[in-house]
């Protein structure tokens, strides 16, 4: 139900009494003397900042006080037990909106924090813009946009007084329009429920929510909502005569078995019912938990205690039970829900709670936060992480748009997970969706194709930033274009990470694809070769690999590459299957040719199951062409082919080369050297070390060399790896860290 707002005390001339005001709110509070002067100081400074605007410009003959209206405000941030500065802040926060008040005379009055919790608000009000009829007609995605401002709305707050604030502002807002005219009514009551009733939903501050809820839908479905208030109004008498009986029967009963419990009948709302019988396709008088009742207890044993004498009084009805204490709900509410075949055989909702749980359900974030100094102080709760956490999460279409007819967009976003997703503004201020870790390049192509194609820089909030740069939630981004650019080919290397969307990298695969061949294949070749004498692979089976890809010849694999249809990675992930023939032996063979696996997932062809090792001059990895030298007492020494050494053995001894490959590899590891060169500075040494560890490379040795005279560094890294493959992403990391000038595998060493 619509809540009903207490009076301000006034004089006889129907002006607010200030005094009376202020006594009122000391009663109530335990705010202390010197807190009441500055709450005495902020209403004056509201109450002559308006009466000089109404004397010079007359700004105020007719409608909403600004000063009431701040009034208004605080008696709703004092029901939520807010601190002095957000108390404060909302007595004057519309005096400064309305430009009464500039911002410069706050901070000298009433201090800093003071300021910036109103700048929070106003920058909040900003969304509003978003909102107006004449936008909405002319925009296409309006509910997508509706959705992205639902979701900036929660994941820019970092202080959550700001939104309760502005919760408290638009709660007066909507009782305020009672005599405005019917367009107005609409306007503000569609806001409030697209924005701000989920808002109160997701801080969990249940009164503010319902009041919200019924105010808009009394706006927005007046027909409907004037029936199922007069529905109620028909049926009062009767429930509440029936919930006397209810509380008559149970209250005994929880006293007999020890249960000390407060009872109450609960009332349920006018947009919930509506809700539910469009939701079920019911009529009014199915609609049962109308009739309800809500019982408050110490602990959690004796909600489940009353639980107990709940279902022993009266029968429980299958599947009407809900534990949200056991798994609370994302927005933190706990209760235990049940219903039953009540008295007379009517159905009956009962909830069960504690106290605490009680003071959640109704104030949410408030119940959790305490404010000290004019700073966000953290509560002794446990919870408080947690509540920033779900504060920052995205409100889900499926819980906040209700019935709302959007179709597969619902679905859409039901589907997304929250945490993978961020939401910036365009330079216009528009609101775009992207994947976490998306790049200026991302929004590039997701702004429009020749935006992306014709890239060449970005700014982000002013700055220009590397095109790799990860946008976070809230930035305001702004391409540069140039006529003559067009897109790179290293933009398509995974590793270099300028694009980490899907849609941004196929369109830019397509750009490539309608380019000259023979470019493409140019490129490519260029870019496999720069990859393999960085991984120092050699000898590619280049038919092979052709063939494993789909292709008929190496060629259009080059093409591939240089048109963006293959990744460099996909190619060198096939060249670890299909490298060139080992070197062939030489001499009689020694049995029938055969395959036998050894303990280091290397066959050896033509001879049976054997010690083997790997080479310490060479120290070959998975997917490396090899071949294996029979050893005196040690077994066969696993050489790369290309190893200087093997090379010489087997010249000077050819019959003991043996051809060998590599087998099944699953969690075997290969030592590998890698030489990086960099310009010294601070922190490289750190910065190369945090790359290996978020890659999870295990690392063997580390040695350093520094040249002062050139101001050059030298880190000669050995690490263990499964394949090739994943040795190239981990060089392609590395190669992104500022100052690194080369990063390349060592065979050598």
């Amino acid at each position: 139900m619509v809540k009903v707002r207490d009076e301000h005390p006034t004089h006889e001339d129907g002006s607010v009494n200030l005094e009376s005001w202020l006594a009122r709110v000391q009663e109530k509070t335990s705010f202390s003397e010197s807190d009441m002067a500055v709450i005495a100081s902020a209403c004056e400074l509201s109450r002559l900042a308006e009466q000089e605007a109404v004397a010079v410009d007359n700004i105020w003959a007719e409608g909403t006080s600004s000063f009431r209206t701040g009034i208004e405000i605080a008696e709703i941030l004092l029901d939520l037990h807010m601190d002095l500065d957000s108390v404060v802040a909302g007595i004057i926060y519309r005096s400064v909106r309305e430009q009464k008040l500039p911002l410069e005379t706050i901070v000298e009055q009433l201090g800093t924090p003071v300021s910036e919790l109103v700048d929070g608000v106003l920058q909040m009000a900003a969304i509003s813009a978003l909102l107006r009829p004449e936008r909405r007609g002319m925009a296409d995605d309006y509910h997508l946009q509706m959705d992205n401002m639902r979701k900036m709305l929660v994941s820019m707050v970092d202080d959550v007084r700001v939104a309760l604030i502005k919760l408290a502002e638009r709660t007066c807002a909507i009782r305020a329009v009672s005599e405005a005219s019917e367009e107005k009514q609409r306007r503000v009551a569609q806001e409030v429920f697209d924005v701000y009733a989920p808002l109160a939903h997701r801080l969990g501050i249940g009164h503010i929510k319902w009041e919200l809820e019924d105010l808009s839908f009394r706006y927005l479905q007046t027909a409907a909502y004037k029936k199922i208030a007069g529905l109620l109004v028909e049926k009062r008498l009767d429930r509440e005569e029936y919930i006397d009986d209810v509380l008559d029967e149970l209250g005994p009963a929880l006293g007999k078995d020890g249960v000390p419990a407060e009872l109450s009948g609960r009332v349920k709302h006018i947009y919930s019912i509506w809700r539910k019988m469009r939701r079920k396709n019911i009529d009014f008088h199915q609609v049962y938990d109308i009739r309800a009742v809500r019982i408050l207890v110490k602990d959690d044993k004796e909600c489940y205690a009353a639980l107990g004498v709940v279902h022993s009084l009266w029968q429980h009805i299958y599947k009407e039970f809900d534990d949200y204490i056991t798994t609370p709900k994302e927005n933190g509410y706990r209760s235990l829900h049940t219903a039953v075949i009540g008295p007379h055989g009517k159905v009956l909702e009962v909830q069960i709670r504690t106290q605490e749980m009680h003071e959640e359900a109704e104030l949410g974030v408030c119940a959790h936060w305490q404010y000290k100094d004019g700073s966000s102080g953290r509560s002794s709760s446990g919870s408080y992480e947690n509540k920033i956490n779900w504060l920052r999460q995205v409100l889900e279409w499926h819980e906040d748009l209700g019935d709302a007819d959007l179709g597969d967009l619902v679905e859409q976003f039901q589907n997304d997970v929250v945490e993978d997703r961020i939401y910036v503004f365009t330079r216009d201020g528009d609101v775009k969706d992207l994947a976490l870790g998306a790049t200026p390049l991302d929004f590039a192509y997701h702004i429009h194709t020749e935006v992306g194609n014709r890239c060449r820089g970005a700014e982000v909030n002013g700055r220009i930033v590397p095109l790799n740069y990860a946008l976070k939630t809230g930035e305001r981004v702004e391409i540069i274009t140039s006529k003559h650019a067009e897109p790179r080919r290293d933009w398509l290397n995974a590793n270099s990470g300028y694009i980490r969307t899907p849609r941004a990298r196929a369109k830019v695969q397509h750009w490539f694809k309608f380019q000259d061949r023979d470019k493409n294949v140019s490129d490519g070749l260029a870019l496999l070769s720069t990859e393999f004498q960085r991984l120092a692979i050699t000898d590619v089976d280049q038919v092979k690999v052709a063939q494993s890809l789909n292709y008929k010849a190496w060629e259009d694999v080059a093409a591939a590459v240089g048109a963006g249809d293959v990744k460099i990675s996909q190619v060198v992930a096939k060249t670890d299957l299909h490298l060139n023939s080992p070197i062939p032996q030489r001499g009689p063979q020694l049995s029938a040719p055969r395959s036998d696996l050894n303990l280091q997932g290397v066959i050896i062809q033509g001879v049976g199951n054997l010690m083997t090792h790997l080479a310490g001059c060479c120290k070959p990895v998975a997917g490396d062409a090899i071949s294996g030298y029979v050893t005196v007492g040690r077994g066969i020494t696993i050489h790369g082919q290309s190893c200087g050494h093997l090379l010489q053995l087997q010249q000077e001894d050819p019959d003991r080369v043996l051809e060998v490959s590599w087998g099944e590899t699953s969690g075997q590891v290969y030592p590998v050297e890698i030489l990086i060169s960099a310009y010294d500075r601070q922190g490289l040494l750190r910065d190369v070390t945090s790359v290996l560890a978020l890659e999870n490379a295990n690392v063997i040795a580390m040695n350093t060399r520094s040249d002062v005279s050139s101001n050059m560094a030298e880190l000669r890294v050995t690490l263990e790896v499964v394949s090739i493959a994943t040795l190239g992403k981990l060089l392609g990391k590395i190669n992104q860290l500022p100052n690194v000038i080369s990063v390349k595998r060592d065979v050598q060493a």
